[in-house]
């Protein structure tokens, strides 16, 4: 399978041991264990779509990843469906009968039919929750004998979101849906696990695969972890063990780890009965019984590693949603349980505090918030997020000797997207936020200062009918929108949406100024009158000028700066340096103007016993 096969069989020897730590690890008590049911496109356009086999690849790093004891079975599809793996329990024996199955995975079938492969797989009922995990370069293609083309391609997309998915959610199945190719309908794989609760995601490398697949694990399987500080990490008292999951370039020198008491451990000299895995790309370290206090990692270490913790006390969290949309927050609810139970406020950890975050890929900061204490729990309200893509939403619990968190990835959608409709001279508006609707929520758009009312086509669309535009011109339109949810009306600010990109030409939507100055040649200075050079600002009176046009800048974009200053103010407001730089500039704004009302003092006093000239 080429270079990227190569990479991923390594890491799939190394990762055996992960599944190991997985199923060690602690979750909270519930009815019945969730279920894992991974449907596995077999067509034809999957050869052309995934050339590396990654699906192969995924099938063999998710049987890897899967704690013993979980209730898994695989479904492949192409224009039928096959069951090759029925539903039956993880251990070494169906380990080794879903890795068989890699042979039977290259694309044979001539036609996609994911409706039916997800209709089928969900079908059988089982107590507990059931996760559907698709593998597909998601192009729905029927055969021609069952109806006229495109035609039956579009109506089974639309029974597959329309009516499948929302039934699925009902009967608290979730759909994770991981597409292989640029190629692919990513619209269709959003939405079906948008709608299902379920997290999404296109692959194209083996890296991406195994950041997708710890994702979903971690989202069937949520574990308490340490935060990873400056390449350190906070181990408790009692703590029966821990697992540290290190990626690294290859590049890289070795892992180092180092003990409270200063000791450095390697994999030829690891910690006592600990097991240390050394491979090319990572190190999985497995520590029991560890000594409590503060551990450092010694090299550069990767944002995906984790240390993951093994005890009866586990940091829980209310159900968070699989998407998040802009504009709207986020309820956090969190706890402290030992075996199920929530922890007492006396049993609490001393000086705890919990607080949440929201990360984009690159590791910065999208919203943050510090949770309150009410009765055994945390409560609070993420502020919504800025960026759409994926993320990963945190909540830490800090106190004296003791720091958790509990991670999860989302993904971040517009509340409404738009798509230009040409032929039929309009803008057509869903509503992806699934409380939005014609009833609460009014939308317009505003065309080179022409206001354009949405009218709506059902219950979550809406078309705005455009003028007559030249296609040669590429121009943008602002989406704006308000919306009323449980008593609270706030203001929608979509993404704009640029008509006809292509265009030869482009309007942008820059405040138009004034470019020239008129000069009034036709009026004498009166006496008194400053000079040109003595009108005109020093460098300080221009900077004075400049603040006092900071009120009206602002609250011409507070709707724009808003989000990200309060953002920014949340994140920050117990540094004392803050208030500490927001009195100095109190101050400094202050003795400024002080200077400058005293100059103007000094000038009316000078031009007042000025010497009149004579002619």
């Amino acid at each position: 399978m080429g270079r990227a096969s190569l990479s991923m069989s390594q890491w799939l020897v190394g990762l055996l041991g992960l599944m190991l730590m997985c199923a060690a690890l602690p979750s909270a008590a519930q009815e019945a264990p969730p279920q894992v049911r991974v449907i596995i496109d077999v067509s034809g356009s999957m050869r052309d779509n995934d050339p590396d086999q990654l699906a192969a690849d995924a099938l063999e790093l998710l049987v890897t990843l899967l704690p013993g004891g979980t209730r898994a079975g695989v479904w492949t599809f192409g224009e039928g469906v096959s069951n090759p793996l029925p539903l039956g329990t993880v251990d070494a024996g169906w380990r080794e009968q879903a890795m068989a199955l890699a042979p039977r995975l290259e694309g044979r079938d001539p036609f996609t039919d994911i409706e039916a492969a997800v209709r089928e797989t969900a079908a059988d009922e089982a107590p507990g929750e059931r996760h559907l995990v698709l593998l597909t370069d998601g192009m729905i293609d029927l055969p021609p004998w069952r109806g006229d083309k495109p035609a039956i391609d579009e109506d089974s997309r639309r029974e597959l979101l329309n009516e499948l998915a929302p039934g699925l959610a009902r009967s608290d199945v979730t759909v994770h849906a991981i597409a292989f190719s640029d190629e692919a309908d990513l619209s269709l794989v959003e939405r079906l696990s948008q709608q299902t609760g379920g997290l999404s995601a296109p692959v194209e490398t083996p890296e991406a695969l195994m950041g997708a697949f710890l994702d979903i694990v971690d989202r069937i399987f949520p574990s308490d972890r340490a935060p990873l500080r400056n390449g350190g990490f906070v181990i408790e008292p009692g703590l029966e063990g821990f697992n540290a999951l290190l990626f690294r370039d290859s590049s890289d020198p070795p892992a180092v780890l180092i003990g409270p008491d200063g000791r450095r451990y390697t994999a030829e000299d690891p910690p006592e009965s600990a097991r240390w895995r050394h491979e090319e790309r990572y190190d999985l370290i497995q520590v029991p019984d560890p000594e409590p206090g503060q551990w450092r990692l010694e090299g550069e270490v990767d944002r995906e590693s984790r240390v993951t913790l093994v005890s009866p006390l586990t940091l829980e969290m209310a159900p968070l949603p699989g998407t998040l949309y802009l504009g709207f927050g986020v309820p956090v609810e969190a706890w402290l349980s030992r075996h199920g139970e929530a922890l007492p406020k006396k049993q609490w950890p001393a000086h705890l505090s919990m607080s949440a975050e929201l990360r984009d890929d690159e590791g910065s900061i999208q919203a943050a918030t510090q949770l309150d204490s009410s009765g055994k729990r945390f409560v609070g309200e993420l502020p919504a997020p800025a960026l759409t893509g994926t993320a990963q939403l945190a909540v830490r619990a800090d106190g004296q000797g003791f720091r958790r968190q509990r991670v999860q990835a989302v993904n971040v959608l517009p509340a409404v997207t738009a798509e230009h409709d040409v032929e039929g001279g309009r803008v057509l508006l869903r509503a992806e936020h699934p409380g939005l609707n014609r009833d609460n929520t009014q939308l317009h758009a505003e065309l080179q200062g022409q206001r354009l009312e949405a009218e709506a086509l059902d219950a979550q669309r809406w078309a705005i009918n455009l003028p007559v535009l030249d296609e040669s011109l590429t121009q943008p339109l602002m989406l704006r929108g308000r919306v009323t949810l449980e008593e609270r009306t706030r203001e929608l600010r979509l993404p704009r949406l640029l008509l006809f990109p292509d265009g030869d030409t482009g309007v942008d939507v820059a405040e138009v100024r004034p470019s020239l100055a008129v000069e009034r040649f036709h009026e004498v200075p009166e006496p008194g009158s400053p000079s040109s050079a003595e009108a005109a600002p020093d460098g300080v009176e221009r900077l004075i000028a400049l603040l006092d046009r900071l009120p009206q800048l602002a609250q011409g974009q507070w709707e724009t700066w808003q989000p990200v200053l309060m953002r920014w103010l949340e994140a920050h407001r117990r540094d004392p340096r803050l208030w500490a730089g927001v009195l100095g500039l109190i101050i400094v704004v202050l003795v400024m103007r002080a200077w400058r009302q005293r100059r103007r003092r000094h000038r009316r006093d000078a031009a007042r016993y000025r010497e009149e000239p004579h002619v």
